[in-house]
């Protein structure tokens, strides 16, 4: 079994030394560096090139997320675990846009970080179960507002000529629908085909259902 080449970040040194004499207990692990600062990590991070960095949020001056982005770009193969006291969503969604491959509540057992080491240095990405709902709600919640914004260029009206376009009737039947004359359908037709950038009512429709145009009226 190949050893996971570790290092520890945090400023607290009392911590460093209580998560080396953990890990060093387990014959797969081998802490090959230990760092107090942003600055400190990245340069070690660098020359030394562990598999795993266990790397605490908030440090003085740089945050360990800045860290994180930094030695990630510079070499993408180092699997760095984000540890913080408290899940906050902010440092949560900054760590995972920074590239880390964990986040963990310092609250964890220890069994729990060996494993959680173990499966970031094969390649698996993880996360706190205490705040795995909360990234489930926010990426539901982003591809909500996402899909909502494709029909944010048009008008209520637009929108429900666009769904009767997409339940296949024709200018006349929805002028009748919607009490409009059949040359302010056309108009409407027109402007919705130019801002979906679509070149006729097929498209139309097929765009309707497939962004679930219904949800919204």
């Amino acid at each position: 079994m190949s050893t996971q080449r570790i290092m520890l970040v945090d400023d607290h040194e009392v911590v460093r030394l209580g998560l080396k004499s953990l890990l060093e207990h387990h014959q797969g692990f081998e802490v090959v560096a230990e760092a107090g600062s942003a600055a400190e990590a990245v340069e070690k991070a660098l020359a030394l090139k562990p598999d795993v960095i266990l790397m605490d949020i908030r440090l003085p001056g740089v945050s360990g997320i800045d860290a994180c982005q930094e030695i990630i770009q510079e070499n993408p193969e180092i699997k760095v675990i984000m540890l913080t006291s408290y899940a906050e969503d902010e440092m949560l969604f900054s760590a995972i846009r920074a590239g880390a491959s964990g986040y963990l509540l310092k609250q964890i057992g220890g069994q729990e970080l060996v494993e959680a080491i173990e499966r970031v240095g094969h390649g698996d990405a993880l996360l706190d179960p205490a705040v795995t709902k909360r990234v489930f709600a926010e990426m539901r919640k982003m591809a909500q507002e996402e899909e909502a914004s494709t029909f944010s260029g048009l008008t209520q009206q637009e929108m429900h000529v666009l769904q009767l376009v997409a339940e296949g009737k024709t200018n006349r039947e929805i002028s009748q629908a919607l009490f409009l004359g059949e040359g302010t359908v056309r108009n409407y037709v027109s402007s919705i085909l130019s801002k979906l950038s679509v070149s006729n009512r097929t498209e139309a429709a097929a765009y309707a259902v497939s962004h679930n145009l219904k949800s919204y009226l």
